[in-house]
């Protein structure tokens, strides 16, 4: 009997050319008729913390200050009707990483999706990519609210390691057996944790370290260029309500099955 395998895929720089965390605040403002210098604002407040050394965890969790009060049931539609609208302007999806992808799915592997993005923003790229398994940072959303505040540590660094570590337990597989796609050096943690690590080019310090491990290195893409923010508005105003299905916004995989914190003795 042949030993079951999971192929971990980080998303942003790895699946996408983009980051859609950024991507979809962009659309997301736009849609709440905010004017681009919001987004500009917001997305320099960012940069800033990152250009002073403020750690990626950090950074990702004053992200999603911007969500604080927002309703959860609108996210999740304009999540979908972002990434609709990205699919129609093409550009978002890395050929060569979801053809590796669809490699593991036609080999009857499981794939993983294992992002410091959000259960909003990944399932329609989960779907489109028929993958059932999301490992993500989760907002924290009460009485239908987004708080602003996480509930657990963003999964970034060596919480992608730790939620590897989990899945294959529960999975009934050995991560020696198993695969991870990244592309920045903060994905080296779940990388080093399985057998088969494989680096999608765009991060110059990560690549040379995996063509010193003598590891698999797959071409990037450039990025999408911006959806225009006017077709941000329409596409908002011509979607109907959907009705939140019951794994939305937080899909039981992404809750029940998520790593606590890497702190925890259970989790080294």
């Amino acid at each position: 009997m042949s030993p079951r395998r999971l192929a971990f895929f980080d998303v942003d720089g790895t699946l996408t050319t983009a980051t859609t965390i950024f991507r979809f605040l962009r659309y997301y403002l736009a849609a709440q008729g905010h004017g681009p210098h919001v987004y500009e604002q917001r997305r320099q407040e960012l940069k800033a913390m990152t250009a002073v050394g403020v750690p990626r965890e950090a950074t990702n969790r004053a992200y999603f200050a911007n969500f604080r009060d927002a309703d959860a049931a609108t996210v999740t539609r304009l999540a979908r009707t972002w990434f609709e609208a990205e699919l129609v302007r093409g550009g978002l999806l890395n050929g060569s990483a979801v053809d590796a992808l669809r490699g593991h799915v036609s080999r009857g592997e499981t794939v993983v999706l294992v992002s410091g993005s959000f259960p909003a923003v990944l399932w329609p790229l989960a779907e489109h990519l028929g993958v059932t398994d999301i490992w993500a940072t989760l907002p924290e959303i009460t009485d239908g609210r987004y708080t602003g505040h996480l509930l657990r540590e963003p999964m970034i660094g060596t919480v992608k390691a730790d939620a590897a570590r989990l899945a294959a337990s529960v999975h009934g597989a050995s991560l020696t057996d198993c695969f991870a796609y990244g592309d920045h050096l903060s994905d080296l943690p779940i990388l080093e944790a399985v057998g088969t690590p494989v680096v999608v080019a765009g991060d110059a310090r990560l690549v040379e370290h995996a063509r010193l491990r003598r590891w698999t290195v797959l071409p990037g893409a450039p990025a999408a260029p911006e959806l225009a923010l006017g077709e941000c508005v329409e596409s908002s105003r011509d979607s109907s309500p959907r009705r939140t299905s019951p794994r939305e916004p937080f899909p039981e995989p992404c809750r029940e099955l998520s790593p606590e914190p890497s702190r925890e003795p259970s989790r080294s």
